[in-house]
């Protein structure tokens, strides 16, 4: 056993920082690139890569808002779902699209692929943080929106979006907030 007590006391400390209050710089593609390699080294039973990546940039942004937008208001939305959607791209500058995209085969349960999709997502908070970064993994109904997701992401039909995970320069770190009781979670079993 070789500990590693600068990687748990990040662990430890690590806080995700609200997407809104992240601005330029944002990381550049050679800057991207580790964290992005970093985030795709999570549990894949079976090596199926059962994820895809898109990365989006302020202009892509700009044009999600729009559509966002078109969509809230196609759909009978309020106000607040309007600016809910439009909110997540207005006030980006940097974020990935992590994608689940489970294979169809027989060895992989397709429930463990997707949970493949959502490590990759923490992998990228926790890469962007140890990185110096401020990150941020939303979702929100632009994630869960068919008529929004498949033609703004390029989802095929066994697609969905795990989550969108803002990157850029934090502009405060924000308060600690109360933690889970991990005594109260958690039964040993012994016998």
């Amino acid at each position: 056993m070789t500990p590693n007590p600068a990687a748990l006391d990040f662990l430890l400390t690590r806080r995700s920082r609200p997407a809104k209050t992240l601005t330029l710089p944002v990381p550049t593609p050679e800057e991207l690139a580790p964290l992005l390699t970093a985030a795709l080294r999570v549990p894949d039973h079976g090596k199926l890569e059962p994820w895809r990546l898109l990365v989006l940039t302020k202009a892509a942004m700009a044009r999600l808002a729009d559509m966002a937008e078109a969509r809230a208001r196609e759909t009978g939305g309020n106000a607040e779902r309007i600016a809910k959607g439009r909110g997540q791209f207005d006030q980006g500058n940097l974020a990935v699209v992590v994608i689940s995209s489970p294979k169809v085969q027989d060895k992989v349960p397709e429930a463990e692929q997707i949970l493949s999709a959502g490590c990759v997502c923490l992998g990228l908070v926790n890469a962007a943080l140890a990185a110096g970064w401020g990150a941020s993994w939303l979702t929100g109904w632009v994630s869960h929106d068919r008529g929004f997701a498949e033609p703004a992401f390029g989802l095929a039909p066994q697609e969905s979006v795990a989550g969108i995970v803002h990157i850029g320069t934090e502009t405060s770190a924000p308060p600690e907030r109360p933690r889970p009781d991990v005594a109260a979670l958690t039964r040993w079993i012994v016998e």
